[in-house]
């Protein structure tokens, strides 16, 4: 299943991040003059990031934080550019040294990215180092989403997810790769969803830890289930859905409001960590302070909340209720994931669906949550597309 040693096109070029100590500077002056809201009016997060947790965040990254450990950390991996479709994307591509490893394609979200993927890559490329079996391995390909990140900002409308996933098939054939798979949550789930459904020469079948199953009309009699579902579901368009709102009809707004206030570029982030995570309730109960600052900072340097956003205006008219699959799909149901949604809807909706995996622990950022259940789960998931 593996390419050559070496990308045979031209066409991809290395990459290195490389901020300046100009730009860092520029972060710190910025955070050390925040003008801050007044405090809210209520003892939770009902309305909103509360002012006193949003001091210690923006406290830490002005002084505790360190953007060049981060830095480092990401220039360990290969890293490359490459134009598709009029734009670059910009990309991370690890193979493992097993012979014939799956190749897989991860696809982040908002407010992912690249980042959330950087603790699978070294379990699923190199198994054995993690206690697992070199039968599992994968070549790893983690591109980030136009306008997300590294790769390049559209200037036109037209950036739809189908587009998407048609340039993702096109950067796994320009790497050399004839068979392979894909996974992903959250947009990156619905990224999937579409390399699923265009089922391109070579996609062995999919993993997704979001699942875009709802019935097209919700049935009168609900199961508990189903009831919970439609809950949830009710939760994530209403009272959680607000920057989704906005990203969808107003992302230029927004774009304007957090391009020049990195402390509202963190609090921005911060509400999604804290409504969509499994915590006892903060976000910090299951990432660190250093991990949401690693996915706020690469937002901020990259100045990519405007076109970060533009993936809900572009694709405003997309519903939870996803084709129906039938190509192999390989589920995993993450417990605090917010909409949840019950098997049986699943199983109605990817008709070859060859695992189904629920979780003890982890809520809608399951990678950057629990990634050793992830990488378990997406190992068992794609076991069978390797005979």
């Amino acid at each position: 299943m593996t390419a050559p040693a070496q990308p045979t096109s031209t066409l991809v070029r290395p990459f290195t991040v490389s901020i300046s100590d100009s730009e860092i500077d520029d972060l710190k002056r910025r955070l050390a003059g925040t003008r801050w809201p007044d405090q809210e009016t209520v003892g939770d997060w009902s309305q909103g990031v509360r002012l006193e947790n949003a001091r210690s965040l923006v406290d830490h990254w002005q002084r505790g934080y360190d953007w060049r450990r981060f830095e480092s950390a990401l220039n360990r991996f290969p890293q490359f550019l490459t134009e598709i479709d009029g734009l670059d994307i910009h990309f991370i591509h690890v193979r493992s040294k097993t012979p014939h490893a799956m190749p897989l394609i991860l696809t982040h979200g908002w407010p992912g990215s690249i980042v959330e993927f950087l603790k699978l890559i070294g379990p699923l490329t190199d198994p054995v180092s993690f206690g697992g079996d070199a039968a599992d391995s994968f070549d790893v390909v983690v591109p980030s989403l136009p306008g997300f990140g590294f790769s390049q900002k559209p200037t036109e409308t037209g950036w739809t997810v189908p587009r998407i996933a048609s340039a993702w098939v096109e950067l796994m054939k320009r790497l050399g790769y004839t068979r392979w798979a894909a996974q992903g949550g959250d947009w990156g789930a619905v990224v999937t969803t579409a390399l699923g459904a265009m089922r391109p020469e070579g996609l062995l079948g999919i993993h997704l830890n979001t699942q875009y199953a709802f019935p097209a009309q919700i049935p009168d009699t609900l199961s508990p289930e189903q009831r919970h579902a439609v809950e949830t579901l009710a939760l994530y368009t209403g009272e959680l859905g607000g920057s989704n709102h906005l990203q969808g009809t107003k992302p230029e707004t927004v774009g304007f409001a957090l391009a020049d206030s990195p402390a509202g570029q963190a609090a921005w982030i911060y509400e999604k960590f804290q409504s969509k995570t499994d915590n006892d309730g903060l976000a910090e109960d299951v990432l660190s302070m250093d991990d949401m600052l690693d996915a706020i900072s690469l937002y901020w340097f990259t100045n990519s909340a405007a076109s970060s956003g533009r993936i809900y205006w572009e694709n405003r008219s997309g519903t939870l209720a996803g084709p129906k699959l039938t190509l192999p799909v390989a589920v995993t149901v993450f417990p605090k994931d917010i909409p949840r949604l019950p098997r049986i809807w699943i199983e109605d909706t990817y008709s070859n669906l060859i695992h189904y995996g629920e979780a003890d622990k982890g809520g809608h950022f399951a990678a950057l949550e629990q990634p050793e259940i992830l990488v378990s789960e997406i190992r068992t998931g794609l076991r069978t597309l390797r005979s």
